[in-house]
């Protein structure tokens, strides 16, 4: 499931969601030059200049502005722009794309229905939201995420001790998704919750596929981290597993028809 072009991803969990997004536009379109895509989120815009590298035309949108100067800063290309703004502005303006990306975003919103009650608004009539999100019953999420934010919240010495360790680690709390100072997971979705969400925002999920397993659960992600061939073993694991044990969901929904 490797994709051809050469990422700046350093985690195949990483790769492994690009080269899922890549695909998806393959199969749906012939020509890059054609589509329009809107990277929704789009943080320090990997994924947009992966994809404006490959001839598509990508409008990545962001609200953090340490991410944004990031990816300003690494942009090359005459067919992928950055800009600071919302779902909401963009839907003034009248704004349609062919192909809408929401990766490792709805987690960290409080209302998530909102903004993809707009994304609606952004996608053409046969056009697609690619949506990627961490399992909310998942290895990580379970293990890793829920447990370290209810020790963070009580804030006593457990959290400080943590912190230190985390540090001395290497983990910096941010990602090489983001630079965002909030990364906060704050929905923890089911495949039944992601169903209803899709559903009650007006889309219906036609493909839904596993991204990890287990790679980036602690202590086990410490001697992860340093081997890629751990990682793809753990990934390929996760392909076979039911996907309701996997780290995330990588998905495609379309708009149902009224």
């Amino acid at each position: 499931m490797e994709s051809k072009i050469t990422p700046k991803y350093t985690r195949y969990a990483d790769i492994k969601r690009l080269a899922f997004i890549v695909s998806t536009l393959k199969d749906g379109y012939k020509s890059p030059e054609d589509v329009n895509v809107l990277d929704v989120g789009c943080g320090n815009g990997i994924i947009s200049l992966n994809l404006g590298e490959l001839g598509y035309n990508v409008h990545g949108i962001e609200l953090s502005e340490d991410a944004l100067d990031i990816a300003k800063s690494q942009n090359k290309f005459s067919n992928v722009i950055f800009e600071k703004a919302n779902a909401e502005t963009l839907k003034l303006k009248g704004k349609k794309y062919d192909v809408v990306i929401c990766s490792e975003v709805l987690e960290h919103l409080h209302h998530p229905e909102n903004l993809l009650q707009e994304l609606s608004h952004l996608i053409k009539n046969d056009g697609v939201l690619i949506v990627t999100v961490p399992n909310g019953i998942g290895p990580r999420e379970m293990f890793v995420t829920r447990p370290f934010i209810k020790i963070r919240n009580n804030n006593g010495l457990s959290w400080k001790l943590l912190s230190t360790v985390k540090s001395k680690l290497g983990y910096s709390g941010t990602t090489i998704q983001s630079a965002a100072s909030d990364l906060d997971h704050i929905q923890f979705f089911t495949k039944k919750q992601l169903k209803k969400l899709a559903e009650n925002s007006g889309f219906e999920i036609i493909k839904l596929s596993a991204a990890n397993f287990i790679d980036d659960v602690f202590p086990f992600s410490i001697v992860a981290r340093n081997s890629m061939s751990i990682q793809k073993f753990d990934s390929k694991i996760a392909d076979y597993l039911p996907t309701g044990m996997s780290g995330g969901y990588h998905m495609v929904w379309k708009q149902i028809e009224s």
